[in-house]
């Protein structure tokens, strides 16, 4: 999947010195079994893992294409279990294994389409029935320095609107939030909401949290 891949190089190098911040709403996970099976995908060095796990989850695993993260991640909590994946979107898990997936702040850094079905196909199938997928995204900006850059990008590149280029070398996507409810046609909405997040960068930027659960 050469849209995830091909950012390796920079998770593993400048990506993998970054502080994540989009933060975790344990209100949103409060009926979920403390022994349920979660799956946090692009958990980068387990900051949201650490979280959850600490607040008494105690089947919680993680997964990311950066060797580098992962080891950082294994550094700091060797009490989790970290996985590296080596062909992404694809998981070596079987069908309907977790009760929960966390995808934060992970669709921001594929900016294909196709891609990022492939990933919630998965992601999907990963799941079980009555699962709970808990998205956090970062949404289309409506400041000139933004909307400049999602043009530019679009102009030279082709790419759909919301996608652009950070000055260290990062290509992300900012979303129409529409297009995130329409990445989930097998799950019904359960919450929605707007919050503001520190980028790895260290701007404001808008994003959205969705909590969706998979239809039997």
């Amino acid at each position: 999947m050469k849209d995830l891949g091909s950012q390796i190089a920079y998770w593993d190098g400048i990506g993998a010195t970054k502080t994540f911040t989009h933060p975790v709403s344990l209100s949103w996970l409060a009926g979920v079994n403390p022994n349920a099976r979660v799956l946090d995908y692009g958990c980068g060095y387990g900051r949201v893992m650490a979280e959850i796990s600490d607040h008494g989850f105690s089947d919680v695993s993680g997964v990311d294409l950066s060797p580098t993260l992962i080891e950082r991640g294994r550094e700091s909590r060797p009490d989790l279990r970290f996985e590296v994946l080596d062909s992404p979107p694809d998981l070596t898990y079987a069908s309907a294994r977790f009760e929960v997936v966390l995808l934060f702040a992970v669709l921001t850094c594929i900016p294909d389409n196709d891609a990022q079905q492939a990933l919630v196909a998965e992601l999907s199938r990963v799941l079980a029935p009555g699962g709970l997928l808990y998205v956090s995204d970062v949404v289309l900006q409506d400041d000139e320095r933004n909307r400049d850059r999602y043009a530019a990008h679009a102009q030279q590149f082709g790419t759909p609107y919301g996608v652009f280029a950070t000055d260290d070398g990062a290509v992300c996507r900012h979303h129409d939030i529409a297009h995130l409810r329409a990445l989930l046609p097998d799950f019904d909405m359960v919450q929605e909401r707007k919050i503001e997040v520190a980028t790895m960068n260290g701007h404001r930027s808008q994003a959205v949290q969705m909590l969706s659960r998979k239809r039997y």
